[in-house]
């Protein structure tokens, strides 16, 4: 489907973006490839390991989503657009919040305009699990900006730009996540724990970018896409590294929950299952393919349901974590 398309990226130098770059490079073939960011020194970097000379398809372009003229030079002869760029550290957005809405909502909202200006056939947007019953800022500009790339549907009209929105939880492993924290802890002896009950969503950083492509095929604009995930304990994760170390509890951190919730229960009524993912339909009155997703082996979600993580059908063992953590351990991520 990617093949010969010309895709950008916009905050392709963070841990997404690159795995998103690899994967596109690997298998997909595109015409071209434009990584869009901010930072010089991380594509910089990032060049070095994918050069334009070994990939002469690949782009490096330096731009803000706060900057829509830009934006709208960078979308020129674009086919796909994948909108990962933003301010993601909860704490940054609570102490810096006029600078959360100026990337995460003011941006997303240029990234629509541009689109639509320069015929962009395809934006999928990447959300997280705090936009569900957001608690923190962080989360409630990620919801403002699910719902701009919803109803950029609307401002499209007929113009043929499609948005769509991808919503996981943490990453595994990543920058800022519980696994590098353990692991740096480990031989200390002691693993601080945030609370014995908390739960997550496991899923890895090459899981969603396929399931970020896949939503691509599956796409008519105004879906939000959730991936079926396994779940996690944290105190399971804490066994798996350091089986004899003390578990220190610390509390829960401000803008912190204690499970997290991908699907809520108040989006359950609009929303179909199916054999891997979930896809939480828009309520406007423009959206008219119920009845094609139903006929594709999608299913309605009862009305009480919730997709949350301590309620999951699947969990991970301890010999399962132990497993996945060795990647980390070696490296290798």
């Amino acid at each position: 489907m990617l093949r010969d398309k010309s895709i950008l990226i916009t905050g392709a130098t963070g841990s997404f973006g690159r795995q998103m770059v690899q994967t596109l490079l690997g298998r997909h073939a595109p015409r071209r490839l434009v990584v869009f960011s901010r930072d010089e020194l991380k594509q910089s970097e990032m060049a070095e390991r994918f050069s334009p000379q070994d990939h002469p398809c690949l782009r490096y372009f330096i731009g803000d989503v706060r900057d829509q003229q830009r934006l709208e030079e960078a979308f020129r002869d674009i086919d796909v657009v994948i909108h990962a760029a933003a301010l993601k550290q909860v704490p940054t957005a609570e102490y810096n919040p006029f600078e959360a809405v100026q990337t995460n909502v003011l941006g997303a909202q240029n990234v629509i305009r541009a689109a639509i200006r320069t015929g962009v056939k395809q934006v999928v947007a990447l959300s997280t699990d705090k936009a569900a019953n957001p608690i923190n800022l962080y989360g409630a500009t990620k919801l403002c900006s699910d719902k701009l790339f919803v109803a950029g549907n609307s401002m499209a009209g007929a113009s043929g730009t499609r948005f769509s929105v991808v919503r996981y939880g943490n990453v595994l492993g990543s920058r800022g996540s519980v696994i590098p924290l353990f692991l740096k802890r480990a031989a200390s002896g002691v693993l601080p724990i945030t609370d014995e009950r908390m739960t997550r969503f496991s899923i890895t950083i090459e899981q969603g970018a396929d399931f970020v492509l896949a939503s691509l095929g599956w796409m008519r604009g105004g879906e939000l896409f959730v991936p079926k995930l396994p779940s996690y304990r944290i105190i399971d994760v804490a066994q798996a590294i350091a089986p004899d170390a003390k578990l220190e509890a610390i509390g829960i951190r401000p803008g912190e929950k204690l499970h997290e919730i991908l699907l809520p229960v108040d989006e359950a009524w609009h929303s179909l299952e199916f054999a891997d993912h979930f896809v939480i339909q828009p309520t406007h009155s423009w959206w008219d393919s119920r009845a094609a997703l139903e006929s594709e082996g999608g299913k309605p979600c009862p009305p009480s349901f919730a997709y949350c993580s301590a309620d999951n059908q699947q969990w991970l063992s301890v010999e399962e974590l132990r497993s996945m953590i060795a990647h980390f351990r070696n490296g290798s991520h």
